[in-house]
């Protein structure tokens, strides 16, 4: 009897592990302001950890032209910067906002730097990469320009690692399916 009532807590607390979404975190954008994540409700999400002395940076070139492409749709993309990777984004809030803006113009919305990895690690990539909450998505961030792809109930559909674009038909394709998705939401 023990053990089965055991066994019911484990898989009542995997089930309310799997209920979490990216809605119940919030960020504070990058000039400071609170950004709960539950304001792109219903919107197909695009979330990267970015870096701006990264060998990956120019790929804020393809996620402006991304999110341009797709944002009249319900399509939004959330830049994370984060300085995990050999010190590839050192500079403060603001430094990093007038690089994006001025080199890659980048409009879409930019968050405060946060920890991606490491015992300092930000709540939400704690919950992202947490192999429990998704084993499809899950485990450690292994570099900068790490997306993740969130569908419009909250719950992350896709993981793309550094290397793949943000214009590759692999994430291109996957974006285009889940605003399909949108129209049943």
């Amino acid at each position: 009897m023990k053990r089965v009532l055991v066994c019911l807590l484990i898989f009542a607390a995997a089930m309310m592990a799997a209920e979490k979404t990216v809605y119940e975190f919030s960020l504070n954008s990058i000039d400071g302001q609170p950004a709960p994540l539950a304001a792109y409700k219903g919107k197909v999400v695009l979330l990267v950890n970015v870096a701006s002395l990264c060998g990956f940076t120019p790929q804020y070139t393809a996620l402006e032209a991304t999110y341009e492409k797709y944002k009249d749709r319900g399509f939004v993309i959330v830049g994370v910067p984060a300085n995990n990777f050999g010190s590839q984004e050192p500079g403060s809030n603001q430094e990093i906002k007038k690089f994006c803006t001025s080199k890659f113009h980048v409009t879409f919305p930019m968050m405060a730097k946060v920890s991606v990895k490491g015992e300092d690690i930000d709540p939400l990539y704690h919950f992202l990469t947490d192999k429990g909450a998704s084993s499809h998505t899950g485990g450690e961030i292994k570099w900068n320009f790490t997306k993740f792809l969130i569908g419009p109930d909250g719950h992350v559909i896709a993981r793309f690692e550094p290397a793949v674009t943000p214009d590759s038909p692999e994430v291109t394709s996957a974006i285009e399916k889940a605003l399909g998705s949108l129209k049943s939401y």
